[in-house]
């Protein structure tokens, strides 16, 4: 008995030095970001190379390794920026239009190193045109499961199993997500272990997506038919930590499977309010793909910081994924939304010429029944279905979706606003 609470007691001493380790490298990220924005390079530099040092996951280190590159050019540190650029290229890196138009390395150019450099860098692949050659990956969900399987019967080398039988095994897709979605192994495995209930009983819906492989390439079809410059990257699904039902990346479509594995006898009392909401059900997996697939054809729209542009795309992605898959991802939050448009407008007008993201867009934290998330999303897809329902021409508005350079003139052709003033 006295073995059993020691083991406990250091595994949960385990779990609070490495998360306090980790949240200290999400908050080192964040000083040397702001160090950046204040031109304080030297120290942004020292930050970025912590976070190299102590991150989990490759893409963590490329970033941190470019953005440390980036400073020592502005430092004029010339010999120093190209070895953490020549690192980079280790890493992967290989956005050479990138590097071509990046100003923080205008001090590199005229170095007789900057055509070596650019000799080294790859060709990048084409984007994929053809919907049938979109590759559905699910390689993940099944080394997950065999890591978790090892685990139940030796809970002493936790860390390692999943390290050896998850992580070292990832797909370019799974490196891409872990990197961008969750801070570390060590967090992911504390999400794992502290929903036992939960991961007990969703196995059998993650593994479901071999059900919905035609779905998924229907709807690729179905964007192409509408719009002719779409590409189909390949399509990944992985277990995270409840961090992201989907996102993209230049290795395809993101798809955080566990997020999308509600159903009949799914245990999940462990999950608190926000999390519940971010619980969907399996058979609408084809709609997060759908949802995802337009964010991959979004490149051409204006980057813009207002919280107007946020919502238009995120709505965008809601209403053409349900145009080209038969269902909305997000068909909670619409539910919720009915009887109180007017309200939730007036509510939104006064952020959205602003940068206020995070009062409609990936708010779970602060979630209620009183206060719903991520109603950005509802706000976006009424603006986008009102301005397609207004166009004449149906595939031209499409077009012009994927081609917003102005947000407010977008908002206005819509005539979303008069189309609420209607409503009763």
């Amino acid at each position: 008995m006295k073995k059993i609470i020691l083991s406990v007691i250091l595994l949960i001493l385990f779990y609070n030095i490495h998360a306090q380790e980790k949240q200290s490298i999400a908050a080192i990220k964040q000083e040397a970001d702001d160090d950046y924005n204040s031109k304080n390079y030297k120290s942004a530099t020292d930050k970025y190379l912590k976070v190299i040092e102590l991150s989990d996951f490759k893409s963590q280190k490329l970033n941190a390794i470019y953005n440390a590159a980036c400073c020592l050019a502005l430092q004029k540190k010339i010999d120093s920026a190209y070895i953490y650029l020549d690192k980079a290229l280790e890493y992967g890196f290989n956005y050479k239009s990138h590097l071509l138009s990046d100003s923080d390395l205008e001090n590199l150019r005229n170095n007789p190193k900057w055509e070596e450099l650019m000799a080294k860098i790859p060709e990048p692949k084409s984007l994929n045109d053809k919907p049938d050659l979109a590759k559905i990956i699910t390689n993940d969900i099944h080394h997950f499961w065999k890591a978790y399987d090892l685990v139940e019967n030796d809970s002493a080398n936790i860390r390692d199993i999943y390290k050896a039988y998850y992580f070292d095994k990832a797909s370019d897709g799974m490196e891409d997500y872990m990197g961008s979605k969750v801070s570390s192994i060590d967090y992911f495995i504390k999400h794992i272990q502290s929903h036992p209930k939960l991961y007990r009983t969703i196995r059998e819906n993650t593994l479901k997506v071999d059900e919905y492989k035609k779905d998924i390439q229907q709807s690729f079809k179905n964007l192409k038919a509408l719009y002719s410059e779409a590409k189909f990257p390949d399509v990944y699904f992985v277990i995270g930590a409840f961090t992201s039902g989907g996102t993209v990346s230049p290795s395809g479509l993101l798809i955080g499977t566990n997020q999308m594995s509600d159903g009949d006898n799914i245990n999940t009392e462990e999950l608190d309010f926000g999390d519940k909401l971010l619980m969907n059900k399996s058979k609408y997996l084809p709609h997060v793909v759908a949802h995802e697939l337009i964010h991959f054809q979004q490149d051409e729209m204006k980057k813009d910081t207002i919280t107007l542009g946020y919502t238009i795309k995120e709505g965008m992605a809601d209403f053409l994924g349900e145009l080209i898959s038969g269902d909305s991802a997000n068909r909670k939050i619409f539910e919720w939304a009915k009887g109180k448009e007017k309200k939730i407008w007036n509510d939104f007008k006064k952020d959205m010429l602003y940068d206020r993201y995070n009062n409609w867009i990936a708010n779970y934290n602060s979630a209620s029944e009183d206060s719903y998330p991520d109603l950005g999303y509802w706000i976006g897809y009424e603006i986008c279905k009102s301005y397609y329902e207004n166009a004449k021409d149906k595939k031209q508005a499409i077009y012009d979706m994927f081609h917003i350079q102005d947000y407010r003139k977008f908002l206005a052709d819509s005539n979303w606003e008069k189309k609420l003033d209607e409503m009763k």
